[in-house]
């Protein structure tokens, strides 16, 4: 048999320091007991799958092992007979495997079932014909065996052998078929009818034909294989398709999941009708609540998602969305995120009111229940909602009360999505300010996050054009507050007195009995009565209670003192632009003063726990000197321009995300005009077009391969020739050079061998071995290299995470002389195969940043004089994504900070921050700064940082 044919086993590694003789084994074989010869015949097993030739011992393991009936021995043998070498050097059969046929056609007749079941099974493995000729009658025999597993074994033996060599069993179909018809075991009819689709086609249709009707009472492995049937003839034919849809309708009720799912996608296929693809997805999705398995619920939901693809699949799919709905029910959060974004895609005007009510009953379950991806999932929920207000304005007022509440909420992501949401809307929908303002100031109060607060403030100083709510919303900020001046009512609490706010909260206690006495009576061990004064009782400290404003300014957080600043000049100006009355105006401008003069005093005091910073001080006094003066152009900048700046950043926003739509609309109707033409349509109509052409793709996978002539390609960093490594020099007496190919989770090396000498290399072995997260699965077998051959061999090596691995090793031959080694050039794993770029919310990125540990510092060491140009060739070399928007990064004021995202094939999450400068006056000079990594493991960090030095490093090269 030729080195191509040889069957490749898995290679057992053995523990044993010391290789076993032959004569040694021989004895063992012969005079050893049972558990002698059992041990024995492992050993010989394992030598011969390590590329051992043990021909002298094939005789004495006829003479003395194969007589003996004990079935662990029977069992060994089965492997060691279809493993051996069963012919000699020139091809011939060996003499001694005519005893061994007769062995086995003795076993085809043994009594013990587990005997004759087995040998069936390894009668399915062996490729000599003379070997399986004397033994068809007792295969046959086996046929009408008592037992299932006999019977099912010999149907695939003879399912094997008639497609191996046909001519053996010439009428095989036929016997099947009769077979079939005479049984009732599932197992072995699903055999039957398995060699039946794939040996005579006819026979299988007409046998299905005749049960059509019991198919539902079929076990469901013999159903999978109808289903498969249903699928090859309704292709290969299409007007067979009326005659067997209704069979797969029936199969969408199977019993097993397996089975209507299988059956679900064939009718998919088979039929574009509205109903069909209604109850194709209602099966999907009933799978999907009903399956407890995340892994099966996420393949499911991907082939709705892959459905939805399709323009008048997804038109169908749209009454759907309610039916989708019922998946949230599922506790995994990444099925929630899926579901949420496919009923997203799918919804319309016409089932919209129906799913935000929905997704209310979602929000009200999510309150009071403590679990790790609550908080996420309620974050999912309100961009859900944002996002179906924005597409259907006519229901944003229905759901804005409920996104209101999510401000007091403890979670702070999901309270800043709700104000990115209420921004957006109370800028595009002015008819709901009024309504948002409303449920803005009820809901201020109760605000828990000095983020939150800040923005809120910032929404309510912006939108507010009604003197009332003007006032109301002053009312409230000082509420929130507390009492002013701040410094004094912080002085009070500190020396014991009152504040304003405790004696409110006294009268308003007055009414209630008093419940504390000055002297307590305890009882003492001896059942006498003691008296306690009040005064010898130590003081109980209690943890002051200030409102929520005033608690982040005694915290040192100025900023939103600064940020309540700007909006109380806004409304000042607003007030005093609607009121005549002089003296209102100038008593609301002068109460507005005295809180921002009362902050600048409290900053400066020392009762905070940290000082006012300057930006923050210089930020006040410009709102303070604002309003003393009243300069026209600073008044502008107040009252209209940080609104228009808000209106052209949505603009910006809606424009890009218009843009990546438009994107995608053109990667899907891209057709070139010398694109195959589809002959199934020119042949049978459209009308007989199934959802997937088997000759079609079969000639799309032909023309894969095409060669391009275009330079471009072949210069490209993803064409095959750049990925090819040397590992040996062109004068070594073996040349070898791999190719790396990445496949996700393991690395193939196609390595090519190339014998160089005039010499027969013997055992000609490729040794590798792995540093980094990289396991080599398999040594490579040893190969014979002709003078001047060459091979391929193949090395698989998994991946267990994202970090530069190195494979290294040498190549050990034998020759008539003596044995030689060559020692292989290093095979570096680049990162950037397993890094794809990804995109996130600014929100999540610093969250990200903030919760990230590693961190790797780059510094910047490049010729490029142009801070784009460098982002540019950064981003190419690393595969990572700019976060910042272009129109952020566009113009030259000489300094540049931008932020990148990418994501690895393992989910492993990839931040950086770039800051670079130059001199705006010396146009020649290079770029200067730092690239700061973030990861959550350290390998990732550090490999990173790695290819980024590396690639500045070849742009001075070459330049």
């Amino acid at each position: 048999m030729s080195q191509s044919t040889v069957p490749c086993y898995t290679i057992i590694n053995s523990t044993d320091l010391e290789v076993p003789n032959e004569m040694q084994l021989k004895q063992d074989l012969e005079k050893g007991d049972t558990n002698v010869k059992i041990e024995t015949l492992k050993k010989v097993i394992q030598l011969l799958l390590n590329g051992e030739r043990l021909s002298g011992l094939i005789m004495t393991i006829i003479r003395f092992v194969l007589p003996v009936q004990n079935h662990a021995i029977k069992k060994l043998l089965l492997v060691f007979w279809e493993i051996v070498p069963k012919t000699s050097p020139d091809g011939k059969l060996l003499q001694e495997m005519i005893l061994v046929c007769d062995a086995y056609r003795k076993d085809l007749q043994h009594p013990n079932e587990f005997l004759r079941g087995s040998t069936l099974r390894f009668l399915c493995k062996l490729k000599e014909p003379e070997l399986l000729e004397p033994l068809m009658p007792s295969i046959r025999a086996c046929l009408e065996h008592r037992h299932s597993y006999v019977r099912r074994n010999a149907v695939l033996a003879i399912f094997t052998i008639y497609k191996n060599f046909d001519w053996l069993v010439p009428d095989g179909p036929e016997l099947i078929a009769n077979f079939l018809d005479t049984q009732q075991d599932m197992s072995c009819k699903r055999n039957a009818f398995l060699m039946l689709l794939h040996a005579d086609q006819e026979r299988a249709l007409n046998y299905l034909a005749s049960c059509i009707d019991q198919v539902n009472n079929f076990g469901d492995i013999l159903q999978l294989v109808i289903v498969e049937l249903i699928y090859k003839v309704c292709h290969a034919n299409p007007a067979e398709r009326s005659r067997f849809i209704r069979c797969i309708y029936n199969l969408l009720n199977s019993s097993s999941n397996a089975v209507r799912y299988e059956a679900a996608g064939t009718l998919i296929t088979l039929s574009s009708a509205p109903t069909a693809i209604k109850a194709a997805a209602g099966c999907y999705i009933e799978l999907i609540v009903t399956e407890s398995d995340n892994n099966v619920k996420l393949i499911v939901l991907d082939r709705l998602i892959a459905m939805k693809e399709n323009e008048n699949i997804e038109k169908v799919m749209q009454d759907l969305v309610m039916d989708i709905l019922r998946v949230l029910a599922a506790p995994d959060i990444e099925v929630r995120r899926k579901t949420l974004n496919l009923a997203m895609d799918l919804v319309s005007s016409r089932n919209i009111s129906e799913m935000v009510l929905v997704l209310k009953k979602e929000v009200s379950k999510t309150h009071n229940v403590a679990h790790e991806d609550t908080g996420k999932y309620r974050q999912l929920l309100v961009r859900t909602l944002h996002s179906c207000s924005i597409k259907f304005p006519d229901v944003a007022g229905n759901v804005i009360p409920v996104l209101v509440e999510f401000l007091s909420d403890t979670n702070e992501l999901a309270a800043a999505d709700v104000l990115i949401f209420i921004r957006e809307a109370i800028q595009k929908f002015p008819s709901l300010r009024n309504l948002i303002i409303g449920h803005l100031i009820e809901a201020f109060s109760h605000i828990k996050s000095s983020k939150i607060h800040r923005a809120a403030v910032w929404i309510l100083g912006e939108y507010v054009n009604d003197k009332n709510q003007v006032l109301e919303v002053i009312e409230v900020i000082i509420q929130t507050l507390g009492e002013v001046p701040m410094v004094e009512a912080e002085q009070r609490r500190l020396a014991g007195d009152q504040t304003e706010e405790e004696m409110m909260n006294h009268r308003n206690n007055n009414s209630q009995p008093s419940q504390t006495n000055t002297n307590n009576s305890k009882v003492t061990s001896d059942g006498t009565y003691a008296t306690q004064s009040a005064f010898s009782l130590a003081p109980i400290s209690k943890k002051e209670k200030r409102p929520p404003l005033r608690e982040y300014l005694m915290a040192g957080d100025f900023f939103i003192g600064a940020a309540l600043s700007a909006t109380l000049t806004k409304l000042a100006l607003r007030y005093a632009d609607m009121e005549d009355d002089a003296k209102a105006q100038n008593r609301l401008t002068t109460r507005v003063m005295l809180i921002m003069s009362s902050i600048l005093h409290l900053g400066r005091s020392g009762f905070s726990s940290k000082p006012i910073t300057n930006d923050d001080t210089d930020r006040i006094f410009i709102c303070l000197r604002t309003l003393s003066e009243r300069t026209k152009d600073v008044v502008q900048v107040f009252e209209h321009y940080c609104r228009e700046a808000l209106g052209k950043m949505l603009d910006a926003q809606y424009e890009e995300d218009q843009r990546v739509f438009r994107e995608k609309q053109k990667a899907a109707a891209k057709v070139q005009p010398d694109d195959p033409v589809v002959f199934a349509q020119l042949s049978n109509g459209r009308e007989n077009q199934l959802g997937e052409n088997v000759f079609e793709s079969s000639l799309n996978q032909a023309l894969a391969g095409t060669k391009s002539n275009n330079l471009s390609d072949v210069t490209s960093p993803n064409n095959k020739l750049n990925k090819v490594t040397q590992l040996t020099g062109f004068s070594d007496p073996v040349y070898a050079e791999a190719y790396v190919n990445v496949n996700q989770y393991d690395i193939v090396l196609d390595v090519l061998i190339v014998n160089q000498t005039n010499d027969t290399l013997q055992n000609c072995t490729l040794e590798l071995a792995t540093l980094g997260d990289l396991k080599l699965v398999e040594r490579p077998h040893s190969v014979v290299l002709a003078p001047h051959d060459f091979c391929n061999i193949k090395a698989n090596v998994k991946v267990s995470s994202t970090e530069n691995g190195i494979i290294f090793g040498n190549i050990v031959y034998d020759t008539s002389i003596n044995t030689n080694v060559v020692v292989l050039n290093t095979t570096h794993i680049d990162i950037m195969d397993y890094i794809i770029p990804a995109s996130c919310t600014d929100t999540e990125f610093r969250q990200m940043w903030q919760d990230f540990e590693w961190e790797n510092k780059v510094t910047v060491n490049t010729t490029f004089t142009d801070l784009h140009e460098y982002l540019k060739h950064l981003l190419k070399s690393t595969n990572m994504k700019c976060l910042t928007p272009e129109k952020a990064l566009s113009g030259q004021c000489g300094f540049m900070a931008a932020n990148m995202y990418a994501k690895s094939i393992f989910g492993e999450n990839a931040l950086a921050n770039l800051s670079i400068e130059k001199p705006i006056d010396d146009p020649d000079s290079k770029v200067t700064g730092h690239i700061r990594i973030r990861a959550k493991s350290q390998g990732m960090a550090l490999s990173l940082g790695d290819k980024m030095s590396s690639s500045q490093k070849l742009a001075v090269q070459a330049s």
